[in-house]
Parts: structure tokens; sequence; C-alpha cells
């Protein structure tokens, strides 16, 4: 399961720009797939996900950017096996500085400084709010549209890697379409399925209105 920058955006609660400021220089970047020029698609995996959240959770408590960097450096220097540091270990902070407690023996490291420990990430219960939040995005809408008289159900799906959506009419098997916002998704599928009935009916096979 993969997501482009504005299924992150939406999921994380992130700005595109942050995204972007963010890979470029080197803080968090897509591990699935980086940009490769102009056109080309950023694509994030679950993990990156659990990192990025972290860090809108840490910057919403007050932690600056240049904080949690280096707290990172920290890990980075004195836990080498731990390979993604905010996924993988559980933070806290009192908003001046990042606490990490560790799998070993439960102690606490102050990563930035020493401070008093007022507020708890809880990393599972936040993993799940982000299952909920990708499980939403990847929910199936039904709408409904006209077509020469007759109503058609019509299903749309979230495309998290290019980018927009995609839409089918189950009563026309193969008939698909996409857009880059749901009202153009709509618009296409309504042509989409225009141009299926012109087939029909030139074959004799086009049903009646109702």
């Amino acid at each position: 399961m993969n997501f482009n920058t504005t299924a992150v955006s939406k999921i994380c609660g992130l700005t595109k720009r942050q995204l972007d400021y963010w890979d470029r220089t080197h803080f968090i970047k897509p591990s699935v797939r980086e940009a490769a020029g102009y056109g080309s698609a950023r694509l994030y995996s679950f993990t990156d996900l659990i990192q990025l959240r972290v860090v809108k959770i840490l910057k919403d408590k007050g932690v600056s950017l240049q904080k949690i960097k280096k707290a990172l450096r920290y890990l980075n220097k004195h836990m080498p096996d731990i390979d993604k540091p905010l996924a993988d270990l559980r933070f806290c902070t009192d908003g001046e500085t990042i606490f990490v407690i560790t799998r070993k023996n439960r102690e606490i490291i102050d990563a930035v400084r020493n401070g008093q420990l007022v507020f708890t990430m809880a990393l599972g219960e936040m993993i799940d709010v982000l299952k909920g939040q990708v499980r939403n995005l990847f929910e199936k809408r039904t709408y409904k549209v006209k077509v020469r008289g007759r109503m058609y159900p019509v299903v749309m799906h979230a495309d998290t890697e290019d980018g927009g959506y995609w839409v089918e009419c189950p009563e026309i098997p193969g008939c698909a379409s996409q857009g880059d916002s749901v009202e153009e998704a709509l618009e296409m599928i309504t042509d989409a399925i225009d141009g299926c009935l012109e087939v029909f009916s030139r074959k004799g096979k086009i049903k009646k209105a109702r």
C-alpha cells in the first residue's frame, strides 16, 4: 500500500510544502519512490506515515523541527540498530525536549536535554488512528449519474499512488474512467457510460430508460 503526496497530506495533516521541504532536506524522505523530476510523484509507505505523524504530534506539542532533528541525530548515533527511530521508538515531550522510552529496561533517554516528563505519545493508538484514516481514504463511495434519462450507480475509488480518483459503473462491465477531482471523475464516467450506450445502441443491445 503506497501513498502519494496528496494522500499523505490528508492522512497526516501536513501540507504538501512541508513534505516537499522535508524530502529535499533529507529529514523524512519517501521510502517507496522519490521524485525524479517534474511530473514524477513521491510514494510513501505506511511506515513513512508513522514517522510523519510522530513529527506532526511533536510539533503540535511545541517541539521545534530543529530539536526533533537534534534528537534524531542523537538516536542515529547512539542507537544505530534502530533503522527508523520515529516509527520504532516511543517518544515523550514536555514541549521543550524529547524523551525516548527504550525497550531495554524501559529506560528514558533525554535526546535533547534534561527535563520533566509531561506528555507521552501512545504510538500504538496513533497507528490505529492512521489505519482508520487510511481505511476511510480507500473506502468506496457510491454516486449516481444520469445518462440518457436513466440513473446509473457508479463506485468511486481514491488513487493514492497516481492521485485523483478512478470510478467504475458496475452495471456496465469494463466501463471506468478517472479524474483529478470527484467532480471531474463523475463527469468523465458520465461520458464513458454514454459512449458505452452508443456502442450498445449500434449493436441493438441498449437498455431501455427507466
